[in-house]
This record gives structure tokens, C-alpha cells and sequence, in this order.
């Protein structure tokens, strides 16, 4: 339990301490001074300087901070941000969210890479490996466990007296099943390096959570080789960056004309996340990276919104500054800044207590 614990805090840790090294990098790529790079949040345990910046461990074992000159109170110095041009400085603020999107990529290759099975909808983009039907579920008293279908089974084809119909789609068999119902099929299977041929009669009445067969399905697919694991992981990072971006807009259309968040969305506050972490590690590794790989780009997304006190704000801030030919008053951004971070305190207080405290006590 406490090694799993220490597993979930360094994670979360490392995915904030590579992020403020995306604003690092690019920092020093265009020459502004970096006073400090911190690993934890403050009150500092120790520091080292060198060169001109400031390499210190923090007492607060979470996350990391990057402190440029002239980031909150412009300066014109050398070396200062404030005195960089505009796209430099919105390169650095970038920096950080793209770091994100970068390792949800590497870490969903990683997991990939285990030709491990991919589970993907219907509509997703036709991959040169052919898609199957994989049981990740078998209730107990059902057709399905009678008959000895095992999670894991793979499903191949239904055959209905002489007439066959593969199936690679879960709309299509579900369908096949509901017509067959009351009738005797034949599933032809793939148990690890078997074929299995299985018989049985889909229910024709059943409880609305099981379904005529008993069984949970998903569609997956399986990675053939690095290089098609390398596609994937684009691929996956794409759609999972357009389906959240698809889902905050869904939820702001939820809560502007219905007052409600939509039917089965809960939020999740950093508890929540931590939480949801720890239960992933203690089933499965892989499923534990491939949530980190998931999350990251997540992060990415929300970090990108323009609200102030997140690098969307920033990137909000340079954007008037551009329209505008000048900056914003330095203690205006800070008034605006301040009043969105403390917005944000107070949801992440309130998403605490309405929802990850009642799920936690479950």
C-alpha cells in the first residue's frame, strides 16, 4: 500500500516537474535568466546555484516551479522575459503545455508497445490491424458462462446453421445477437493460440444490465510492431485531446442551458485524480502508464484554457498585449491572476467535497 502510494506521488509529481521543464528549456533556449528551478513547492530545504540559476529541493514533496526574470513584474534587462518578443515569450508559455501532449505520445507508445489490446469504438480510424471483439466480462448464471466462455476470449465470426458473419464491429454483433435470440449460434473463438468453436442460445428475456448472452465486450486491436505502435500513439493522442476538448464543450453546454452537469459526469479534483491513480496501480502497471499517458494529455488541454492563473491565461494576456501594442498593467495581470487562482481554490475545495470525499467514502 505505501509503495503503491509513493508510485502514484512521484508519478503525478514527475508528469509537473517535466511540464515546468518545457518552460526550462525553452527559457534558456532564448536566452531569459532562470533564478530558479525548484523540484517540490516551498519553503526551500536546499539550494545550489549555478550558473545563474538557482537548482533548490523543497519541502512540499509535489510537483516543481520555474521562476524567470521579469515573468511577474516587467523589466527591461537583459535576460529579463518581459523584455523578449512577444512569440518568444508565448514560445516559453507554450513550452509547458506541449510537454504534456509529449509525454502522453511517449508514455502511450510505452504502453503500446507491449502489443498490448487496444480497446477502440466503431467509428475510429481503420487500422491495417484487423480489429476484434474481446469478452472483458463474464456474469455468472448466463448463456455465455454455461456455455465457458472465458474474459479474454476473442470473438471471430457467428455461425447460424450454414450461414457465417464476421465480426469486427460491436454494433453488428451485438445486432446478430439480438436476432438470434432463442436460437442456437455457434461463436467461433480465439483463446490465446486456439480456435474454439462454442454453442449456445442467446436468452430471449434477460436483465437489461446483462444483455441475451452475459457477457461485457469491447473492440480492440493489437499492435503488430513499434512502428505501428508509434502510429497509434499519434493517432490516440489526437482523439484523446479532440474528445476532451469535445467534452468541456458538452459540459459548458450542459451548465449554461440546463444548470447540471451531464447525465454521468462527475468531477474530479486533484484528491479525485490521486485516488483514481492509486486504484489503477493496484490492478495493473500498464493500465497505471497508460492512465499517466491519458492524463497528460489531459493536463495539456486544461492547461491551455484561456483563464488566468493556468498558461492558457498567459497565452490570453499576450494575445491583448499583441492586439493592444502594449502590455497590460503588471499589477492589473496580478489583480486578474490572483482573483482566477483563488476561483480556482475554491472549486477544486468545493469538487473535493461534493464528489471525491462521497467517492472515496463509498
Amino acid at each position: 500500500m505505501i509503495f503503491i502510494f509513493i508510485l502514484v506521488l512521484i508519478s503525478i509529481s514527475t508528469l509537473l516537474i517535466l511540464h515546468e521543464l518545457g518552460h526550462f528549456v525553452l527559457a534558456k533556449k532564448f536566452g531569459v535568466k532562470v533564478e530558479e528551478f525548484g523540484l517540490g513547492l516551498p519553503p526551500r530545504i536546499f539550494g545550489k546555484k549555478i550558473g545563474d540559476t538557482i537548482y533548490s529541493l523543497n519541502l512540499i514533496p509535489f510537483g516543481a516551479f520555474v521562476k524567470l526574470l521579469g515573468e511577474e513584474e516587467k523589466k527591461d534587462t537583459k535576460g529579463s522575459f518581459s523584455s523578449k518578443p512577444l512569440w518568444q515569450r508565448a514560445l516559453i508559455v507554450l513550452g509547458g503545455v506541449v510537454m504534456f501532449w509529449i509525454i502522453g505520445f511517449i508514455v502511450l507508445f510505452i504502453v503500446f508497445s507491449f502489443k498490448v489490446p487496444i480497446g477502440i469504438g466503431d467509428k475510429d480510424w481503420s487500422f491495417s490491424e484487423r480489429p476484434k471483439i474481446q469478452i472483458v466480462e463474464v456474469l455468472e448464471n448466463t448463456p455465455a458462462k454455461k456455455a465457458g466462455l472465458k474474459i479474454g476470449d476473442r470473438i471471430l465470426e457467428i455461425r447460424r446453421e450454414d450461414k457465417i458473419f464476421k465480426v469486427d464491429k460491436l454494433k453488428d454483433f451485438q445486432n446478430l445477437i439480438s436476432e438470434f435470440r432463442g436460437k442456437e449460434i455457434i461463436l467461433k473463438i480465439e483463446r490465446e493460440n486456439e480456435v474454439l468453436e462454442i454453442s449456445l442460445i442467446p436468452r430471449k428475456e434477460y436483465p437489461e444490465t446483462e444483455g441475451p448472452l452475459g457477457i461485457g465486450i469491447k473492440r480492440v486491436i493489437y499492435p503488430s510492431s513499434l512502428f505501428s505502435a508509434l502510429k497509434l500513439a499519434g493517432y490516440f493522442t489526437g482523439k484523446i485531446t479532440l474528445d476532451v476538448i469535445r467534452g468541456l464543450f458538452l459540459l459548458i453546454s450542459s451548465l449554461v442551458k440546463e444548470r447540471s452537469l451531464p447525465p454521468g459526469v462527475e468531477p474530479m479534483s486533484v484528491v479525485g485524480i490521486f485516488y483514481f491513480f492509486y486504484e489503477t496501480a493496484k490492478i495493473n502497471l500498464l493500465y497505471f502508464l497508460e492512465l499517466i499517458g491519458v492524463v497528460a494529455i489531459y493536463l495539456a488541454v486544461f492547461n491551455i484554457l484561456p483563464i488566468p492563473a493556468l498558461d492558457g491565461g498567459k497565452l490570453l494576456f499576450l494575445g491583448i498585449e499583441a492586439i493592444r501594442r502594449k502590455p497590460l498593467s503588471p499589477k492589473l495581470e496580478q489583480k486578474i491572476t490572483a482573483f482566477f487562482f483563488l476561483v480556482l481554490i475554491f472549486l477544486v475545495i468545493f469538487v473535493t467535497l461534493r464528489f471525491d470525499i462521497p467517492r472515496l467514502l463509498k
